[in-house]
């Protein structure tokens, strides 16, 4: 929240304040409590997802609070009976509330698979409940747009990818955050700029086709642009008809080049883009302009980018807009915050779970830390564990979701733990990295992706384990339960 706008105190759901004052009124609101943040499929039936929003999320948990129109507001909510919902005192202590939790989390750009921990958040109990609403909302956004954006970058085979989805956003907010999640995830750059300002992400952008028909003729438009930007000349060429277009580009292309400028390139926006860009390219390079680049978009996705590639598009820059920005063809992320472990002031710790008749809605008991084990630059397999009660010698650990496969870890490899601190006792402890660093981290962790994770629909998972000592925890703790 920036230094002089409205709280967001109140961007959760009614129920989390309701169950705040029951901690209140139970005298539970200084237990200790520790939540996991993750997520229980990979989005776009993909195999992996990468972690964003955590920056957000920090500028959101410095200004946590309740401010006195919240209060205000707050008093004047009514239960069925018509007496006020909120006591005047528990709307008292709401304004002496300070942030006083822990807070850890996986670094923005790194990859992370189902049911692992993106963040872990200790401390009060009625605290912990009241981040759970704003962190999904800020988290699994920006992880599942993150995700999008790696996934169209990885189909674009290392040429640019271009974010242009700001008009199909789901509003002003979703916009930014897009296009910010878009950039983490590997876009070189964004037409958005108010993120350009904020964040610092590369705009990009030329004319529509409004500028085209405003002139009597296309040849017209393109050589008035030319005199009037001519160092932004990407002429969108399928107003009318488009391989009439590449040649009126070529026309405005070399005006350009006699007064000392150089055409950037054109954009095609509807058609059969790979057809179209194959004679697109022959006529720019026949012409001399072989350096001018062929701009694709028309609700471009993944595998568009692979089917246009695949029959030998000549497109060498990405636009996507819709697709990429509103998440189209998976708008939600499995995003979801559960309690695990709670304690009385001075107390041992009482590990909680969660039963379900579905697997993967069972929730894990602990202090959740993952271990990634690599080997030669390869990502070879996250362990989760207990943080309080890590393994004694040789890690061994079965697999989430199949407990009698065990995963077998090579002699030598490599590992960390991605759970890194954020905030203790409230107190900001990471120094935020620049969001083109976030972009490389990104990018580096999708090159220690095993080739066959990367595809688009791949049916390959990659091995999340429970730690033996937790998965007897667990199911110990289940039994009794039940």
């Amino acid at each position: 929240m920036q230094a002089g706008s409205s709280s967001l105190g109140l961007l959760t759901d009614l129920y989390q304040i309701t169950m705040a004052q029951g901690y209140w009124k139970t005298a539970k609101d200084e237990h200790e409590a520790v939540f996991h943040l993750f997520f229980r499929r990979n989005p776009f039936g993909g195999a992996f997802s990468v972690a964003c929003g955590l920056a957000p999320a920090i500028e959101s948990l410095r200004g946590f609070g309740f401010d006195e129109s919240d209060r205000s507001y707050l008093s004047t909510l009514r239960g069925n009976d018509g007496e006020p919902l909120f006591e005047p005192a528990f709307l008292d202590y709401l304004a002496n509330l300070e942030f006083a939790c822990d807070i850890d989390a996986l670094s923005e750009g790194v990859v992370a698979f189902p049911q692992e921990p993106l963040l872990r958040v200790r401390g009060p109990l009625l605290q912990c409940q009241l981040l759970e609403t704003p962190l999904l909302t800020i988290i699994n956004f920006q992880t599942l747009i993150a995700t999008k954006a790696a996934r169209i970058c990885l189909a674009a085979q290392g040429e640019p990818v271009l974010e242009f989805g700001l008009r199909r956003a789901q509003g002003r907010d979703g916009g930014l955050a897009a296009s910010r999640a878009a950039y983490v995830g590997g876009c070189a750059g964004t037409s958005n700029v108010l993120a350009g300002k904020v964040y610092g992400i590369p705009v990009k952008g030329t004319h529509a086709h409004s500028w085209i028909m405003s002139f009597d003729s296309e040849e017209e438009s393109f050589q008035a642009y030319a005199q009037v930007m001519p160092n932004n000349c990407i002429f969108l060429v399928d107003t009318y008809d488009t391989i009439e277009g590449v040649r009126h580009a070529v026309a405005a292309g070399r005006r350009l080049r006699e007064a000392g400028h150089e055409m950037i390139g054109i954009r095609l926006d509807s058609g059969d883009l790979a057809d179209l860009s194959i004679e697109a390219r022959r006529l720019l390079d026949d012409a001399g302009f072989n350096e001018a680049a062929i701009v694709g978009s028309s609700d471009l996705d993944e595998y568009k980018i692979v089917e246009i590639k695949k029959r030998g598009g000549q497109i060498a820059v990405w636009g996507v807009g819709t697709r990429l920005a509103t998440a189209y063809d998976d708008p939600a992320l499995t995003g979801v915050y559960k309690i695990s472990a709670l304690r009385e002031p001075g107390g041992e710790w009482k590990h909680c779970i969660k039963l379900s008749d579905d697997p993967d809605k069972q929730s894990m008991p602990g202090i959740q830390q993952v271990r990634r084990f690599s080997r030669n630059g390869r990502f070879q397999s996250d362990i989760i564990y207990d943080e309080a009660a890590p393994p004694e010698a040789a890690w061994q650990a079965r697999v989430f979701g199949d407990p009698d496969t065990k995963i077998a870890l090579p002699a030598d490899c490599a590992s960390e733990d991605l759970l890194q601190p954020v905030f203790r006792s409230g107190a900001l402890k990471m120094e935020l990295p620049p969001i083109h660093d976030m972009r490389r981290r990104c990018l580096h962790q999708l090159d220690s992706l095993g080739p066959e994770l990367k595809q688009p629909a791949s049916a390959v998972r990659y091995p999340v384990g429970i730690e033996d000592g937790l998965f007897k925890r667990k199911q110990k703790l289940a039994a009794a339960k039940r």
